[in-house]
């Protein structure tokens, strides 16, 4: 059942070599293949997230991925060490400070990879 199997997360880039440079060496993420047409990377377990080569990119501004982390400040400072902006609203009903927005059960954060994909963190209270 599907339930009992891990999931892959598949995102699309027109360019591997900033998705390649962004997930290994800003997200600190171990590459565990790679091939022409995509970049498989570890994270969390069985998890993967996989970058494929797209003719089209993105097109969604949606979030298209999000890990849940146990301590959201200390990921989000780790990211900034390495380079990674931390993308910050200001919208009526939705704003972050310092990068995080809280929305009561949970607090959130988004980073922007090359190929525009959103990626949000998590940390439920």
């Amino acid at each position: 059942m599907l339930r009992d199997n891990p999931l892959d997360v598949v995102l699309l880039a027109t360019d591997l070599d900033p998705a390649r440079e962004f997930y290994a060496n800003k997200l600190g993420l171990p590459m565990i293949d790679e091939s022409e047409q995509s970049l498989t990377f570890r994270c969390g377990g069985d998890s993967r997230v996989i970058i494929s080569k797209s003719e089209t990119d993105t097109a969604d501004s949606q979030t298209q991925a999000q890990w849940r982390v146990q301590d959201l400040a200390a990921e989000l400072a780790d990211l900034r060490s390495r380079g990674v902006k931390i993308e910050e609203y200001d919208d009526p009903g939705f704003k972050t400070k310092d990068g995080i927005y809280d929305a009561g059960f949970a607090l959130f954060a988004w980073i922007t990879d090359p190929a525009k994909n959103s990626l949000a963190l998590s940390q439920y209270k």
